[in-house]
């Protein structure tokens, strides 16, 4: 398993177009992607469950990468995050 956290830092928090490009990436690998927050997780696959943990700017999430695939889904869900968030 990968565990990463990352701290939002875009002024509007994760809002549906990240959220909405971020299922794309998750979706691309076989392994499964869980975003947490504050004791509440999501499946980083679902845009409505990523929604519902109304992430914030400052907001701390923390990313579980579970699967064959980990390693190299871990490393492009840090550049997305970085690029986008």
């Amino acid at each position: 398993m990968q565990k990463f956290s990352y701290t939002i830092t875009d002024e509007i928090g994760l809002h549906a177009r990240p959220a909405g490009e971020l299922v794309k990436v998750a979706q691309k690998f076989g392994s499964k992607v869980t975003l947490g927050k504050d004791g509440k997780t999501a499946d980083a696959t679902r845009l409505i469950a990523i929604m519902g943990l109304g992430v914030k700017k400052g907001d701390a999430l923390e990313v579980c990468v579970e699967g064959a695939d980990e390693v190299d889904a871990a490393a492009e869900l840090k550049k997305f995050f970085s690029a986008n968030l």
